[in-house]
């Protein structure tokens, strides 16, 4: 395989790794994850939100303070390479979004949709540079209303935000060097 294609190979690896932090940065409310997956000059065009990435991250982190719960799937990623250090990305999301409404009312609702995303490599690194989510499906469901200690049950840990959350502890383990063997 030639020097180029294997380039090519970490690059869309390298995006792909880009939408799964942004997921992580979203449902566990993780500020650095979240800041990671944006350009500080990019713009994103949420839907409820239109405007710089700074501004939807202080949005989401608006979000966050209420403790919602939300998972979001990232499925058929297509990778253009558009030019030298820019690809046009289209991934699919499934996103379940449990929370308040501004108010004390609890909502929860399935969206389902596409982020449209143009990508640039700054300094070796892949980042969303524009982002345009375009919904395909929207339900708003019926929230449980049993506490999610009574749902869950023995199913433990519940997941939580940063930095609680086990991925968190998880990542914190180091194998030292000479148990690698």
């Amino acid at each position: 395989m030639d020097h180029k294609k294997i380039v090519e190979l970490l690059d869309r690896e390298a995006i792909r790794d880009c939408l799964y932090r942004y997921c992580r940065g979203i449902d566990r409310a993780d500020e650095a994850a979240l800041r990671s997956s944006y350009w500080p000059d990019a713009y994103d065009n949420h839907g409820a939100y239109a405007g710089s990435a700074e501004g939807f991250i202080e949005f989401a982190l608006g979000v966050f303070k209420t403790e919602p719960r939300n998972i979001h799937q990232i499925t058929n990623v297509l990778i253009e390479f558009i030019g030298p250090g820019e690809a046009a990305v289209e991934s699919y999301f499934t996103a379940l979004q449990r929370g308040p409404d501004g108010g004390r009312t609890i909502r929860q609702v399935l969206l389902c949709g596409r982020y449209c995303d143009l990508f640039q490599k700054r300094e070796g690194e892949w980042r969303i540079a524009e982002r345009t989510v375009v919904y395909d499906w929207l339900e708003e469901q019926s929230p449980q209303t049993a506490s999610e200690i009574e749902r869950f049950g023995l199913r433990r840990p519940i997941g939580v935000s940063h930095p609680d959350d086990p991925v968190y502890a998880l990542r914190k383990r180091r194998i030292p060097p000479r148990a690698r063997k």
